[in-house]
């Protein structure tokens, strides 16, 4: 996404005790990106004391890296990790033993992105371009997919990591696989640019859930009935916010005093009706996803998906 800001480890840690006379069980939640108002119903479900009355307090850590949570996740050292499903499954097929447990967003987000005027009005435009990307070993390979499907050649990739809007304008690049239509768009007319993008479902990629939340297997056994509870909380913290947008986008502000309010405002108008319904995963789309990812090259073995997909 769009701040140049990296965000080491910026801890942001709400403790509620909601279970008179026990200690609230921590969990430590690793976002996908720097907080932003994709994150709205998790701050909701701290700030509303929905985790506090499951008797768990969350801390909150953002990435140094977009590619860390799933991995940090997988090892053991966070206990959950927000992350995307095309990634679980790359990583799934690669032997990383992990589990994905629910969603945050069931809609994909993912663009192909470019700057207005800059002569892109269909895939094909991108043949013999430079094309950015965001996540190291998920965007990459969906944009080697998309080129693929859509008949682009002889391009190039080139990782650019949080600095979407620096690598196009100053032309590092020609377009950025990897950005989310309900930000990047905003952020970038706040800047005085005009985006134009892509949406990678109606070109070939299978509809997926865009957020999902991971944790390794080992620790899903461990840790079995808070991530459980945590879920519960969550579904009560996504209800909050489709039914109170604006005190939930308030709640989100003053938790992440930093954010660009004007533009983090437009980013959540187009972000609130995408969350849920729930949080439960659907096996046979993550099925379908697999079978894609495999036929086009994104992984080279088979994902056992029911393995893969676990509920508390």
């Amino acid at each position: 996404m769009m701040k140049k800001q990296v965000f080491t480890i910026v801890l942001l840690s709400v403790l509620f005790s909601g279970l008179r006379g026990h200690a609230a069980e921590k969990l430590v939640l690793m976002l996908d990106w720097f907080p932003n108002v994709d994150h709205v119903p998790v701050y909701a479900a701290m700030q509303k004391g929905f985790f506090g009355e499951k008797g768990l307090s969350i801390e909150i850590l953002s990435p140094s890296d977009s590619a860390d949570p799933l991995k940090l996740a997988a090892a053991g050292h966070v206990d959950l990790a927000l992350s995307y499903q095309p990634q679980a499954i790359i990583a799934a097929s690669a032997g990383i033993e992990l589990r994905a447990v629910g969603r945050l967003v069931g809609t994909p987000l993912t663009t192909m992105l470019f700057l207005k005027g800059s002569g892109i009005s269909a895939p094909a435009d991108l043949t013999g371009k430079i094309i950015g990307y965001t996540v190291p070993g998920m965007m990459d390979r969906l944009a080697d997919a998309f080129a693929f499907i859509n008949g682009i050649g002889d391009y190039r990739l080139v990782n650019v990591g949080f600095t979407i809007l620096q690598a196009l304008v100053s032309g590092e690049v020609d377009a950025v696989m990897g950005p989310f239509k309900n930000y990047e768009p905003a952020a970038m007319e706040m800047e005085g640019y005009q985006a134009g993008f892509f949406e990678i479902e109606h070109y070939g990629i299978p509809p997926y859930d865009e957020l999902v939340f991971i944790t390794g297997a080992r620790g899903f056994e461990k840790r079995r009935a808070e991530i459980g509870r945590f879920l519960e909380a969550l579904e009560e913290g996504i209800a909050f916010t489709l039914e109170h947008p604006e005190e939930a986008l308030e709640i989100y502000f003053r938790a992440v005093p930093e954010a660009p309010r004007e533009m983090e405002r437009k980013a959540f108008m187009a972000t609130y009706p995408l969350f849920g319904p729930g949080t439960k995963l659907d096996v046979n789309r993550w099925k379908a996803f697999a079978d894609f990812a495999l036929k086009y090259g994104l992984i080279e073995r088979e994902v056992n998906v029911d393995e893969l997909l676990v509920r508390p």
